[in-house]
């Protein structure tokens, strides 16, 4: 076989199983630009691989993904003990096909994807392979370097861990949307009574401005404090804002405007029709990409 033509062959692999790959680097990570990376590294090490002497192709790619992740992952913990305020993942544009699939919209949303900040590497990984994608105990024990009966361990552990700590049900894509609408009529009243009308009374305020952008540097919890927050953000402002709707990590959100241009991203938590969670990214290096990408269907 020449040597153009198992490029050839590699690519086209590659191509059909990307995004998948991208998928579990991403929940792996919380970061586009990294899960990116990561997709090259295993790109430059799928070429070199001989494709005759490879069984599983699919599991072959998620095995090398799954170690790239792993190693950028470690990197990125030693990256978020310097962060400055709360760190969110990197808001991801998807398309609406993503949210039919209701347990692939859940795994990528911005509640779950924060649960999946407390695991260990080794824990969210075994837990992303084996809960979101149905990996065999075999597949990943190849890639995380464990015996499948430890792996099966980690599985329990984190399962255990995500079950306790996710959000307790899962909301259609209607409701979801309604409670954003109302949101949005709310913040654009500005009225205190509006906006604690949307907000569930435990809400939880978490913003990423990465230290470079305002933020609260901690979580903001209740509706009280959530709404004055807000309402006097907004009461202060003297630049136009326009609040635009988006669909970010399988699920309806905003896109904030700041006299035309792009300032942040608010992803929700939806419980009896009232937002119960609200995560704010302001920080420019995880809204740079998502200002020119094409929303994406994963898996």
């Amino acid at each position: 076989m020449s040597a153009d033509h198992a490029v050839d062959r590699a690519t086209e692999v590659f191509v059909a199983q990307r995004n998948l790959l991208f998928t579990v680097a991403y929940e792996m990570l919380g970061s586009a630009v990294d899960a990116e990376d990561v997709l090259q590294e295993t790109w430059l090490r799928w070429v070199e691989v001989d494709l005759d002497q490879v069984r599983d192709q699919r599991a072959y790619l998620v095995r090398i993904t799954t170690r790239q992740a792993l190693n950028r992952l470690r990197t990125m913990s030693r990256r978020k003990e310097s962060y400055v305020g709360p760190w969110l993942p990197e808001p991801l544009l998807t398309t609406p096909d993503v949210a039919q699939d209701v347990e692939l919209a859940e795994s990528v949303s911005m509640a779950v994807m924060l649960v999946l900040e407390t695991l260990s590497p080794t824990e969210r990984a075994v837990f992303v392979l084996r809960e979101v994608f149905d990996v065999g105990y075999d597949e990943i024990a190849a890639a995380v370097d464990k015996t499948p009966a430890a792996v099966r361990q980690i599985a329990h552990r984190a399962r255990r861990h995500v079950d306790a700590r996710r959000p307790r049900t899962v909301v259609s894509q209607r409701q979801t949307r309604a409670a954003v609408e109302s949101f949005v009529r709310a913040l654009e009243g500005g009225g205190l009574q509006e906006l604690l009308d949307v907000l569930a009374p435990d809400v939880v305020y978490m913003g990423d401005g990465g230290g470079v952008k305002h933020a609260a540097l901690r979580p903001i919890v209740g509706a009280d404090k959530v709404a004055r927050l807000l309402s006097g953000g907004l009461n202060k402002n003297t630049i136009p804002i326009t609040f635009r709707p988006t669909m970010v990590n399988g699920s309806p959100a905003l896109a904030l405007h700041l006299d035309g241009e792009l300032d942040s991203i608010l992803a929700v938590h939806v419980e009896d029709g009232r937002i119960a969670g609200l995560y704010v990214v302001r920080n420019p290096q995880k809204l740079s990409r998502i200002a020119s990408e094409t929303p994406l269907t994963l898996r």
